[in-house]
């Protein structure tokens, strides 16, 4: 599910402040922030060293309470699997004739079976346990016994589930019946975008990387990308820093290090770049000149040697 808000909003100075405190604080033989049970100094004390060299030459480094310990991926790992269970399910069963509710419907009942939670559902009052935009719709389209599903619909599924406290989170798009080339090619291309987004994620690179890649993509191809939309962090938390944006530069954005999880989803417009938000509910994203749009979310891990896709 979408982080809405700027990327200047999303960052939170109080967290930053109180991670480099707290290293300044720490001594060498202290045992290590990470709760490795190492000391710090033979665990993530050179690793700080270069966060700080970075931020001294002007990167913006995120803060400690971002980066995932490997016991804590383990366990995203596993909410993860029940978010692509979920959504290859729905890939079975999604059909022509088919109203939107009954995804719902799918989604709330194997949450349940699995002994998980939908993350969607209350949040900030979201009445809904999934995300179903059709068309035009960019995000948060409410599931709904009158949206049936019919030949020449795209529809994106967005699922995101809590396992014991730890979240997951990744969209697909499903092609109903007879779909026009047009609408296939823009299905194609904001997947293929995603996957060469993912070829700029790596350690010590910077979020921009990923971000240009992705932009630049789909903007040579014709398409536009949504700005006030994007991706976000995501693992401990629902949304997390950084806010991810596709409008980015190379070189710019959060430094990527190891234990960042973030999520790549451009929404990409068939017209133009500008939304519309319906003033009803005030979540459904709709494009404001009525034509398609297109979105894929993966989750993805900066490893110490590049990245690892978690949720697709």
């Amino acid at each position: 599910m979408s982080s809405k808000g700027s990327h200047r909003e999303s960052l939170c100075p109080e967290m930053q402040k109180h991670s480099e405190e707290m290293v300044r604080k720490m001594g060498r033989n202290d045992p290590c922030w990470c709760g490795s049970g190492k000391k710090y100094k033979a665990c993530h004390a050179a690793f700080d060293d270069k966060l700080k060299k970075y931020k001294l030459q002007g990167a913006l480094v995120p803060q400690h309470e971002i980066l995932k310990t490997p016991e804590q991926i383990e366990k995203i790992k596993e909410s993860c699997k029940i978010n692509i269970a979920i959504l290859d399910e729905v890939g079975r069963q999604i059909r022509e004739g088919m109203p939107t509710s009954e995804i719902d419907d799918i989604v709330a009942r194997m949450t349940k079976e699995a002994g998980a939670i939908a993350a969607p559902l209350n949040y900030e009052g979201y009445p809904y346990s999934v995300c179903t935009s059709v068309n035009e719709q960019v995000c948060h389209g409410f599931p709904s016994k009158d949206v049936i599903l019919k030949s020449g619909d795209i529809v994106n599924v967005d699922c995101s589930t809590i396992l014991n406290g730890f979240f997951s989170d990744s969209s697909r798009m499903f092609c109903i019946g007879e779909v026009s080339e047009e609408k296939k090619k823009l299905v194609e291309t904001v997947r293929e975008a995603v996957y060469e987004g993912l070829k700029q994620v790596k350690p010590w690179g910077h979020l921009g990387d990923m971000g240009q890649a992705v932009h630049d993509y789909c903007y040579e191809r014709g398409y536009t990308i949504v700005r006030e939309i994007g991706g976000h962090g995501v693992g401990l938390e629902f949304h997390e820093d950084p806010w991810v944006s596709y409008h980015s530069r190379k070189g710019t954005e959060m430094l990527l290090v190891p234990g960042m999880i973030f999520t790549i989803e451009p929404m990409v417009n068939l017209g133009r770049e500008e939304i519309v938000t319906d003033e009803a509910n005030g979540w459904e994203v709709s494009t404001k000149d009525g034509k398609p749009s297109a979105q894929w979310e993966i989750m993805v891990l900066v490893t110490e040697d590049g990245n690892e896709v978690l949720c697709w």
